[in-house]
């Protein structure tokens, strides 16, 4: 398959399980998301993706998920591109907390206006526009000219980095991209034009 783009969310993490804000926090994979990478390699691997270049955050829950996904794939001699440029939304004071008690504290409007609004960072921390704002410049650098020479490009990252990806393939607004889930542990694969725009989308199922 050429000119696809993988993206993969990583598998349920410590603090995923534990309902509390990660953002840039750095927990492991829990053993469900262990297997969720797993899965996920072995569906690329079912479906005969075999990507050109492979990239991911500086945080350990998405590094490993995509280790995980490559040994599945038998894949093991490989150079691996981290950056932080990927890392989650930054969910500043609201990190660590779990969200329940977070609600509590400042109200179930405003922590709703933090998680779902596109331009409302919460203190300290980044809106999704924020992150956008990183991540899209480095995807126009590091993957689109990939991409246009006819390579499939696997990225694992994390809810929010990979929604400011989606809104830019699938050319949603702001309001759109909010209310758009990410299951963890599911690769989504884009088939890319020539010109960089999306020809279709497949999410690829576990069995």
């Amino acid at each position: 398959m050429s000119r696809s783009l993988i993206l993969l969310r990583h598998g349920q993490s410590a603090w995923n399980a534990r309902n509390l804000f990660t953002g840039i926090r750095d927990p492991d994979l829990t053993e469900r998301g262990i297997e969720e990478a797993r899965r996920a390699g072995k569906a690329l691997r079912e479906h005969g993706i075999i990507p050109d270049a492979w990239f991911t955050s500086a945080l350990r829950r998405a590094y490993h998920t995509l280790d995980l996904a490559l040994l599945e794939m038998g894949i093991t001699d490989l150079v691996i591109t981290r950056s932080s440029k990927l890392n989650e939304r930054d969910y500043g004071d609201l990190s660590g907390l779990n969200k329940d008690d977070a609600r509590q504290r400042w109200g179930d409007d405003q922590v709703h206006i933090w998680r779902r609004s596109f331009d409302i960072a919460p203190p300290g921390g980044e809106s999704l526009k924020d992150t956008a704002n990183r991540v899209l410049p480095w995807y126009e650098r590091n993957v689109a000219p990939l991409l246009l020479t006819g390579q499939t490009v696997l990225i694992a990252a994390h809810g929010n980095s990979l929604r400011a990806l989606i809104m830019k393939l699938e050319e949603l607004d702001g309001e759109a991209i909010t209310n758009r889930e990410i299951a963890t542990g599911v690769p989504i694969v884009y088939k890319i034009a020539p010109d960089g725009t999306t020809l279709s989308v497949e999410e690829l199922l576990p069995a």
